[in-house]
């Protein structure tokens, strides 16, 4: 857990920055986009001149929480642009909801030659150690209660839209407080920012109510694939490129449809297997509790937590089910 002493650690390497880069893991997900923006807001705020670099686009349900478009490496900003300088030079690179190279595509590269000062925020057990300053808490359900913590403890102020986009971290990242991670600190730290200002209904109608017609006939293309392996217990479901192509979803129109097998009472763990463009297969893991998911993904070179986790396979699909549903079996 973050001590009082790695906050003052953090807060001395922000004081005397002037020019941040902010990112995140690949597929932004609605801690990392809740945490990338209140910290902009909070650096703007300090005198800092920041700049917020995303490693794949955010889903489009998450452009509510930003004033404006977020670069994303790959897409407007090249690597070569941020090698050379020509983004910006940097005293502090600030890396939210992941301390692995793994989830850095591309950027990992800029990383390893930069000399600027790191600091990492993050609350998951999988690390590389990337940070010079980190504050890590893997008993945290989001980075967003980290973010929040750093935010009290440094007395910066938090206004309404800090308050709604670390709302957003913290419920996103407990499936709307319906997770096992749900603890008190939670409801209390919720309780404080709506208290601030965030507004649970009309957050809940931008994330949970503002599906694209596409995005909702892929989800129905990937129940169609639902199969039950050990007597119910492990639930499968994949996606195609043929789906991605007919329905006109993107990949970023997967997030949180691995959540759908869960309302089965049986399931104990899921998987859900998607193809890209690649060859290569991204599986999504999620539990129960009585298998260790971040095991599993540990094994093939991902990371997450115990309930939640993910990695990439190599295809086909059969195998990458195959691979998955030994290590399954194992632990069931």
């Amino acid at each position: 857990m973050a001590t009082n002493d790695d906050f003052q650690k953090a807060i001395e390497l922000i004081n005397k920055s002037n020019n941040v880069l902010l990112t995140t893991h690949t597929r932004p997900d609605g801690d990392a986009c809740g945490c990338i923006a209140a910290i902009s807001d909070v650096l703007a705020t300090l005198g800092k001149n920041v700049k917020a670099l995303l490693l794949s686009p955010m889903p489009e349900w998450y452009e509510f929480l930003f004033a404006e478009k977020v670069h994303v490496l790959g897409e407007d900003i090249e690597l070569g642009q941020l090698t050379e300088g020509r983004f910006g030079e940097f005293d502090l690179i600030v890396i939210v909801d992941t301390n692995s190279y793994s989830q850095l595509p591309k950027f990992d590269q800029y990383l390893k030659q930069a000399r600027t000062p790191v600091l990492i925020i993050d609350h998951h057990v999988t690390a590389d150690g990337l940070g010079d300053v980190e504050l890590v808490d893997s008993g945290a359900a989001a980075t967003g209660l980290i973010v929040y913590d750093l935010l009290k403890y440094a007395g910066w102020t938090i206004t309404e839209k800090i308050a709604e986009v670390l709302f957003v971290a913290v419920a996103t990242d407990t499936g709307w407080f319906q997770f096992s991670n749900t603890n008190s600190r939670v409801y209390r730290s919720c309780a404080e920012l709506i208290d601030a200002g965030a507004k649970p209904t009309k957050i809940y109608h931008n994330l949970y109510q503002n599906f694209s017609h596409s995005r909702f006939k892929l989800m129905l293309a990937m129940l169609n694939t639902l199969e039950l392996h050990l007597d119910g217990r492990f639930a499968t479901q994949h996606i195609s490129q043929r789906d991605f192509q007919q329905t006109g979803a993107t990949h970023k129109d997967t997030e949180n449809l691995i959540n759908e097998c869960q309302r089965i009472s049986t399931v104990e763990a899921v998987a859900l297997f998607i193809e890209l463009k690649d060859g290569r297969i991204r599986c999504s893991l999620r539990s129960t509790g009585t298998v260790d998911v971040s095991k599993i993904a540990a094994k093939f070179g991902g990371g997450g937590h115990k309930l939640a986790a993910g990695t990439y396979l190599p295809g086909p699909l059969e195998n990458a089910k195959q691979l998955i549903m030994a290590e399954i079996q194992k632990q069931l």
